[in-house]
């Protein structure tokens, strides 16, 4: 008798649990100091990397063909979106998901590495300081999986 009480108990509290919605995650605390898109530069600064960075990808012969038949100047403007949006400034991207925009792509290892470069090159062409850099590299590397192999 005891045994079944503690059963039922105990299937009351596992019932309840289950069909409560799990606690919703604490807010991040706001990061000290100004985001990362006013050390930037804000949106003037975010729109001359992003110029850099689609010339260098012309260029660059290991992702470029990916890139052909593309209409640039909206393409710049959607990495403009993303690139503010992901830094703390006040864009909204309006493009379609990584794993979308991808799919069917093949995308390798070596091309986004490529691809890293470039963007590494346009932060160094408009001066943008390490730390800052690192920070927008480390963005750019966040979505490695949502592109690669796709």
């Amino acid at each position: 008798m005891r045994r079944s009480l503690a059963l039922l108990a105990a299937s009351l509290v596992l019932a309840g649990c289950h069909h409560r919605a799990p606690p919703a995650p604490a807010p991040a605390p706001a990061p000290a100091g100004p985001s990362l898109y006013t050390r930037l530069g804000g949106l003037p600064a975010v729109r001359a990397v992003v110029d850099s960075f689609v010339t260098d990808v012309g260029a660059d012969t290991t992702i470029n063909a990916f890139f052909r038949g593309v209409d640039l100047a909206n393409l710049k403007e959607l990495i403009s979106e993303q690139l503010c949006q992901a830094t703390g400034g006040p864009c909204i991207y309006t493009g379609r998901a990584m794993r979308v925009a991808h799919r069917g792509m093949h995308i390798t290892d070596a091309q986004y590495d490529s691809e890293q470069r470039d963007m590494g090159r346009a932060l160094d062409q408009n001066h943008v300081p390490e730390a800052e850099k690192q920070e927008v590299l480390r963005i750019v590397e966040s979505l490695r999986s949502e592109i690669v192999g796709k």
